[in-house]
């Protein structure tokens, strides 16, 4: 049964000519899947997908650029020279049939079928199975008329914002057990409730996971993280039984009271830090470092003297866990070590009076200069997630300027275009304390002007200076030196007041 819909849009030109294309071949042509259900429900689609009777090789005639690495006949249509991401590749699949899936992952076989409602009646939620056929230019330019085939009332459950699966539930999870994990992950991206029926097979369902790759759960539950409500995604896993064959040492959070400044268990207290890491859009980094960053907690909690609970040594277990946790999900090694060194080092600086510059230091060569600023994010998600207010304080502010302070290259001769064997070289001087009154005659003069930080002026200059008696030459080497720390100490004031701490 097909629907007139009114006019929508835009769709992007990449995929209008893509969908033309293949008409024009004597092919039909339906936009499908996702891109069709966020297009209904006003949002930009994160991908584009085609389906057509036409078959791999006929798709791959009709196109001068694709690519073709699967067993399921779609077929990547590129265009390089598209601006936005999401339609540098748009994805063609013929129609297709597909046998039993006796292994809870695949299709024992894949046919290609000549009839949309074939292939409509093998997807796995009722509002993915929506197909849009763009027939014609609307009224305003860059939006299209087109038809919609709805078999299964997927417009009615968007609508209804309910998640149901086309046909029987437990037949749908038993083809793909990784279903059960795209149910949560999806009904917590778009907002919607997940039917009572599609629910309880959910839950009964849910042993089907053990048999899914580890990629592919890995890759669903990044979406998850990477969502804009992932706190409810990761309590939507633990409602309906997915947690333990996801993240079981996630679960065990549940219920351990903290105490202290903490309001919160540590499993609420994670998920709360999560979703500030989420609110402020941080990396996938600093996300599972925010979930997994006291997930030691439950392993080292102690009864302390005056009835408070101590984690002595949470970070070190913690560490370790995220470590074995992000591993056993096939997670990339540069991702892997940068969360277990984030996760190991969250605890860095007590108290901001006591804490010392060199301290400072070694925490930025623990984590990496180009990672200390993650690790402050964390520092921000923890304090969010004990339920503090969300304006920085005090002591925030002090540690990013103590680490500005930390990691800016200080002034020193060190930045000059020459150093102390140059000296020698050009000059012909032996070894000697004039090298180092010249080495700062040379930085006084650089500072008071940039420009002649070049090496052939200071070869130059280092020649003309070299001559000078030395007690001429220590008295201009002394005001280079006294001119540096006039300068380091004007560059730490700026730092401290551009954060409004002493």
């Amino acid at each position: 049964m097909k629907k007139t819909m009114e006019e929508y849009g835009p769709i992007p030109k990449e995929v209008l000519e893509v969908s033309q294309k293949l008409k024009s071949a004597g092919y039909e042509a339906y936009l499908i899947g996702g891109c069709v259900r966020d297009i209904l429900i006003g949002r930009k689609p994160a991908d584009w997908d085609v389906t057509t009777n036409a078959k791999p090789e006929e798709i791959i005639k009709t196109f001068p650029d694709t690519f073709y690495e699967n067993v399921y006949g779609t077929v990547g249509v590129k265009n390089e020279n598209a601006t936005d991401e999401t339609l540098k590749v748009v994805e063609v699949t013929p129609y297709r049939l597909e046998a039993e899936y006796s292994d809870n992952r695949r299709p024992d076989s894949v046919t290609f079928s000549d009839k949309l409602e074939d292939d409509l009646k093998r997807r796995d939620f009722t509002f993915n199975a929506i197909a849009l056929n763009i027939d014609g230019v609307g009224k305003e330019e860059g939006f299209y008329k087109g038809q919609i085939v709805d078999l299964f009332n997927g417009q009615e459950d968007l609508n209804n914002k309910i998640l149901r699966t086309v046909g029987n539930p437990h037949e749908r999870f038993q083809e793909d057990g990784l279903r059960i994990l795209r149910a949560v992950r999806i009904g917590n991206y778009v907002g919607f409730e997940i039917d009572s029926e599609t629910e309880k097979a959910l839950a009964e369902e849910s042993h089907l996971l053990k048999n899914i790759a580890k990629e592919r759960i890995r890759d669903e539950f990044v979406k998850i993280i990477m969502s804009p409500e992932p706190a409810q995604g990761i309590k939507m896993c633990q409602k309906f039984s997915l947690l333990k064959y996801i993240i079981p040492e996630l679960e065990k959070t549940i219920g351990i009271e903290q105490g202290g400044a903490h309001k919160f268990d540590v499993w609420e207290h994670s998920l709360r830090s999560l979703q500030h890491a989420a609110d402020r859009n941080f990396t996938l980094e600093v996300r599972l470092s925010a979930l997994f960053h006291d997930i030691g907690k439950p392993k080292s909690r102690r009864a302390g003297e005056k009835k408070e609970w101590t984690f002595y040594g949470h970070e070190v277990i913690g560490a370790r866990m995220t470590e074995k946790i992000l591993l056993d999900l096939r997670f990339p090694t540069k991702v892997i070590e940068k969360v277990t060194k984030y996760v190991r080092t969250h605890m860095f600086f007590a108290d901001t009076e006591l804490i010392s510059l060199s301290a400072v230091r070694r925490i930025v060569a623990r984590v990496g200069k180009d990672n200390v600023w993650d690790l402050m994010d964390l520092r921000a998600c923890d304090r969010i997630g004990m339920g503090r207010p969300k304006e920085d304080p005090y002591r925030l502010r002090k540690y990013h300027a103590m680490i500005e302070e930390a990691t800016r290259a200080p002034i020193s001769v060190g930045m000059l275009n020459i150093d102390g064997k140059k000296i020698m070289e050009v000059a012909k001087e032996a070894p000697g304390p004039k090298i180092g009154f010249v080495l700062h005659a040379l930085l006084e003069e650089v500072l008071d002007d940039p420009k002649l930080n070049t090496e052939e002026y200071l070869n130059k200059r280092a020649i003309e200076l070299i001559q000078l008696p030395e007690k001429d030459l220590r008295e201009i080497g002394e005001e280079g030196k006294k001119k540096k720390e006039e300068e380091n100490e004007e560059e730490v004031k700026i730092i401290r007041k551009s954060h409004k701490v002493k």
